[in-house]
């Protein structure tokens, strides 16, 4: 799978960390920055991963802030988008089963290397399990655009 990394300078420890643990998962990421602890606008960078999957480049992307809010924030804008902030495992499975959320949202200042690994692994490994989430994923698409 082809997963599209990105984060600001609150979260460049994190991504960093995670980077290897996934790629020896067989991950196959591609980093959209920033590549230093030095501070950029998350916007920007939420705006690349989430072209990256708009586009089909990518299937899922993982962001990551300070505390994840705003690059979830930010990432909710894009059509075709669905990021959820996970900071704990049972929320990174529920999110990919009922959500299908494409976009993992994790804080590099408040989740611990460990945590973000679990979390990461689980969403990652996690199907959308359709029946009747899929009525309500078809309301949020509607929504898109409001």
């Amino acid at each position: 799978m082809k997963i599209a990394i990105g984060c600001d300078h609150g979260g460049y420890e994190l991504k960093e960390i995670l980077k290897p643990y996934l790629s020896q998962k067989g991950y196959e990421l591609v980093d959209f920055g920033t590549n230093s602890e030095a501070s950029v606008d998350y916007p920007d960078i939420a705006a690349s991963v989430c072209s990256s999957i708009q586009k089909g480049e990518c299937e899922r992307g993982i962001l990551i802030c300070g505390t994840g809010i705003g690059m979830s924030i930010c990432a909710n804008k894009y059509k075709g988008i669905r990021a959820a902030l996970c900071g704990d495992c049972y929320s990174a499975r529920m999110t990919r089963q009922h959500n299908d959320s494409n976009i993992l949202c994790l804080g590099g200042r408040v989740t611990g290397p460990e945590l973000a690994k679990m979390i990461a692994e689980i969403w990652l490994s996690e199907e959308f399990i359709g029946m009747h989430h899929s009525a309500r994923l078809d309301k949020i698409k509607s929504l898109e655009g409001c």
